[in-house]
């Protein structure tokens, strides 16, 4: 049934990103009608108001949409979509994902044309300025009222175990490492501004000890390169789809080629996240905080190659580690040659 799950959660993600689009162009055009020389009056009598009714709107029909959608794949699955709770769509529309009032946030665009006119920006291009802001923000917050309310359907239905992340192409690094990977009902779902990702449900079978923590490569739908259908990203698919050009951009020019290299894509992408500059080898480098704790890949080959060289005893009692874990850039930059560049790969955890 994995392929017939896939099919649901792509229509349910068609289905998501048509109220985004709907409730944007709802709200692009009331931004039109605002009054660029007396822009909080405007605003406050008329232009807010709607567009908080917009968004509002949208985040209760993008929630509307949960119960079908789970009712949907807990069927698929042979389970009986009738047992557990059913979501509430108002309760999560008319709030920011924040937890601050609506019209607080949506008014922070005015303030920021407000500030671009301040400085001497022509008119339309602080309007402009304005609007891309408020349309990343309703973006936002519709989307992620769907995947709260979905998150809370999943938690008041007991037949689903958890849920696998699933993204789009296009999507950023860090969505392409994350998508097919599973989490257990209670997880939160990170996300970044305009993320559109969503829950997959894992209903049933999904939890055996053969399947845990991944969707199968050959359950995705295809990813996209050009011209190519849209569907849901495996991570290497995805950046295998993409162009030299497009996999400098999205994954960073050393990233991208640590990962055409052989690099794992997950450590390359997570190394990013823990970066800092430390003084090492006799200068100032790039390093991650990614993987140097007792339980992380880098930290445990280290101690195995103090043990090996005798520098500790063979239970690595006593082993402190010392060497900051190099980004894959700052090793290209160190590496004489190509096969140094790959032992240091190796070394720091980007090569198995």
């Amino acid at each position: 049934m994995a392929q017939e799950s896939v099919a649901i959660a792509h229509r349910y993600y068609t289905a998501q990103q048509r109220v985004v689009r709907k409730t944007n162009d709802r709200v692009q055009e009331l931004w039109r009608q605002l009054n660029w020389q007396d822009l909080s009056a405007s605003w406050s009598v008329r232009v807010g108001p709607a567009v908080v009714a917009a968004v509002a709107g949208g985040q209760a029909e993008a929630a509307s949409q949960t119960d079908p959608y789970l009712d949907a794949m807990v069927a698929a699955d042979g389970a009986d979509p009738r047992i557990g709770g059913r979501v509430r769509p108002q309760a999560f529309a008319g709030y920011a994902s924040d937890g601050r009032a609506l019209d607080s946030l949506l008014y922070l665009p005015v303030i920021t044309t407000k500030e671009a006119i301040a400085v001497g920006a022509d008119a339309v291009d602080a309007m402009m300025r304005g609007l891309n802001q408020l349309l990343k923000m309703s973006a936002t917050q519709v989307a992620d009222a769907g995947r709260t309310a979905t998150g809370a359907g999943i938690a008041g239905r007991r037949t689903i175990n958890g849920y696998i992340r699933v993204a789009t192409s296009p999507c950023c690094a860090r969505c392409a490492i994350l998508s097919g990977v599973e989490y257990g009902w209670n997880r939160g779902f990170q996300r970044h501004p305009r993320c559109d990702c969503i829950h997959m449900p894992a209903v049933l079978v999904a939890r055996d000890s053969l399947r845990r923590g991944h969707l199968e490569r050959r359950e995705m739908f295809p990813t996209t390169g050009t011209g190519g259908p849209r569907g849901f990203v495996d991570g290497q698919a995805y950046f295998n789809s993409l162009s030299r050009r497009e996999q400098d951009r999205v994954f960073t020019i050393a990233g991208a080629r640590a990962i055409r290299e052989g690099a794992s894509m997950t450590s390359v992408v997570n190394a990013r996240r823990g970066m800092y500059t430390a003084s090492a080898y006799g200068q100032r480098v790039r390093a991650t905080r990614e993987g140097v704790t007792r339980r992380g890949a880098f930290y445990r080959s280290e101690r195995a190659r103090a043990i090996a060289r005798s520098q500790v005893p063979a239970s690595g009692r006593g082993f402190q580690l010392r060497s900051p874990r190099l980004l894959p850039e700052e090793i290209y930059r160190l590496a004489d040659s190509r096969d140094e560049a790959i032992a240091m790969l190796r070394r720091f955890g980007y090569l198995a």
